[in-house]
């Protein structure tokens, strides 16, 4: 294996999402793994379905939350992150993540978001007074995760040609926006533009190996390839409404699309 040899080692956050130990899922995940352990960068793995991770935010996530107490979720967890007494599987996953240079989402696509259980990965440990809030620095900007790197990693049943500007799906930057924009730019993280092996579903030995020779560039360039151009919410760029000022997007654009006025 011909990884380029790191600066410096980094620690690396990588979260698994998929049911099947032999799925081409856990081959990617097992092949970021060795890459990236042989560059000589420390991983650690959350393999979200072996952890059988509950999915879902309740009052068990904050103990000592009172039984009669109406529960608020956004104010219920900044209280217990701020005090130290999430549940210790959130605790161990903001641990993790703290810890990291860089988080590595590798997931399938299933009905165009992340499967259920990294939702609920993504809703238990993103807490308040964590991931944002007002204990932390704005959103969209360096926020509360700044200076780390994000990756999405995502298999796709489709062909590529249906994931782009003509395709029937739309471009998958779209389809991702929600990951990308949503939480790793939202928390301040700096998102590189995805790595996707379409077709994955008939996937032979051949398009395997090609896609992790290109996947092993991409893990390479974590620390060094361009993130994705999001606007920055501090950046001059909106209004104290949160709108796009006018005459900001790039004629032809809009606020929603990936481009930085230029100059910028």
């Amino acid at each position: 294996m011909n990884a380029a040899v790191p600066q410096q080692r980094k620690n690396i956050l990588v979260v698994s999402a998929h049911p099947e130990p032999r799925s081409l899922n856990a081959a990617l995940t097992a092949f970021a793994v060795g890459h990236l352990q042989a560059a000589g960068h420390e991983v650690q793995v959350s393999d979200l379905y072996a952890m059988k991770w509950k999915a879902t935010v309740d009052a068990d996530d904050f103990p000592g939350h009172a039984p009669d107490r109406r529960l608020a979720v956004m104010a219920a967890s900044q209280s217990a992150t701020l005090a130290g007494r999430l549940s210790p599987d959130i605790a161990a996953e903001q641990e993790k993540v703290r810890w990291s240079d860089a988080v590595i989402l590798q997931f399938p696509l299933w009905w165009f978001s992340v499967p259920a259980i990294l939702k609920g990965w993504i809703d238990r440990v993103f807490t308040a007074g964590f991931g944002y809030g007002p204990e932390v620095p704005p959103p969209y900007s360096e926020g509360a995760l700044a200076g780390r790197r994000a990756l999405v990693s995502v298999t796709a049943g489709s062909r590529e040609t249906a994931f782009s500007d003509r395709g029937i799906h739309g471009r998958l930057a779209d389809v991702l926006h929600p990951v990308q924009h949503g939480l790793f730019w939202y928390t301040g993280m700096a998102p590189l533009e995805p790595f996707a092996v379409f077709g994955s579903n008939q996937l032979s030995d051949e398009l395997f190996a090609a896609a992790t020779q290109e996947y092993a560039r991409r893990l390479d360039g974590l620390f060094t390839d361009e993130p994705v151009a999001f606007r920055s919410l501090v950046g001059g760029d909106y209004d104290h409404a949160m709108r796009l000022l006018p005459g900001t997007e790039e004629p032809g654009t809009s606020g929603l699309d990936l481009h930085v006025r230029p100059g910028r």
